[in-house]
C-alpha cells in the first residue's frame, strides 16, 4: 500500500457508510484524501479529521455530483489544495424505495443522476490529467442489483448500477493502454445507513449463510457484503 504515498483520491458521497470506509482506507494507506459530500458537511469534515488525525492529508469538499458546473468547481478546488487527482472513487448513490407503480419521474430521474450521471461527469472531470500523467485508478461502486435485477430496492437503482457497469467497461478499454484503469466494484447488502431499510425488511434472513441473531451487529456485516448471490 505505499504506493499510494503523494497521491491523492477523491471520494464521492465520502461522508458516511461505504465512502466513509474507503476514504479512511485511502488516509491510512497515505494517499491524501478529498472527502466529498452534497449535505454532510459535519459527518465529511469529521472523516476529513479522523485521516488528519492519524497523520494523513484530508479535507472535505461540498458539491453535488449530478451536476457538471459543481463537479468541475470541486475538482478545481482539490486541485489547489491537495494536488491533482490520481485515484477517483465513485460512491455517491442514492435508492428510493418505492413500489412499481408508486416510483414518479422525478424519483427515476434523481436516481440515474446521482447513482450513473455522477460518475460520468466526475470521470471525465479528472481523466484528462491522469492521461497525461500516464497514471490513474478509477473506481466506480456497483452493486449486486445491477446483475440480479431490483429485488427489494428501486428498479432505478439497478438500471443505474447496471448503468455504472457499461460505463466500466467503455472507459477501462479505451484508458488501460494509457496507464488509467477503470474497475467497478458490486457489493451485496451492507450494514449502513443506506442499507438499513433493507435489513429492517428482513432481506438479510434470505442470505444463504445466514447471519445467526446471536452474532453481533458488527460481526454480521462481514455476512452482508460478502454472501448475496452474484
Amino acid at each position: 500500500m505505499s504506493e499510494l504515498q503523494n497521491r491523492v483520491a477523491l471520494v464521492t458521497g465520502g461522508s458516511r457508510g461505504i465512502g466513509k470506509a474507503i476514504a479512511l482506507a485511502l488516509g491510512n494507506a497515505g494517499a491524501a484524501v478529498a472527502v466529498n459530500y452534497r449535505e454532510r458537511s459535519k459527518e465529511a469534515e469529521a472523516v476529513a479529521e479522523d485521516i488528519a488525525q492519524s497523520g494523513g492529508r484530508a479535507a472535505a469538499f461540498g458539491a453535488d455530483v449530478s451536476v457538471r458546473a459543481n463537479v468541475q468547481g470541486m475538482v478545481h478546488d482539490i486541485e489547489q489544495r491537495l494536488g491533482p487527482i490520481d485515484i477517483l472513487v465513485n460512491n455517491a448513490g442514492i435508492s428510493v424505495p418505492r413500489g412499481l407503480e408508486d416510483i414518479t419521474e422525478e424519483d427515476f430521474d434523481r436516481t440515474i443522476a446521482v447513482n450513473l450521471k455522477s460518475a460520468f461527469l466526475c470521470t471525465q472531470a479528472v481523466v484528462s490529467g491522469m492521461r497525461a500523467r500516464r497514471w490513474g485508478r478509477v473506481i466506480n461502486i456497483s452493486s449486486i442489483g445491477a446483475r440480479i435485477g431490483a429485488g427489494s430496492v428501486s428498479v432505478a437503482y439497478a438500471a443505474a448500477k447496471a448503468g455504472v457497469e457499461g460505463l466500466t467497461r467503455g472507459y477501462a478499454l479505451r484508458l488501460a493502454s494509457e496507464g488509467v484503469t477503470v474497475n467497478a466494484i458490486a457489493p451485496g447488502l451492507i450494514d449502513t445507513e443506506m442499507g438499513k431499510h433493507l435489513l429492517d425488511a428482513g432481506v438479510a434472513a434470505r442470505i444463504p449463510v445466514g447471519a445467526p441473531e446471536r452474532e453481533t451487529r458488527s460481526r454480521r456485516r462481514s455476512y452482508y457484503s460478502c454472501a448475496m448471490p452474484t
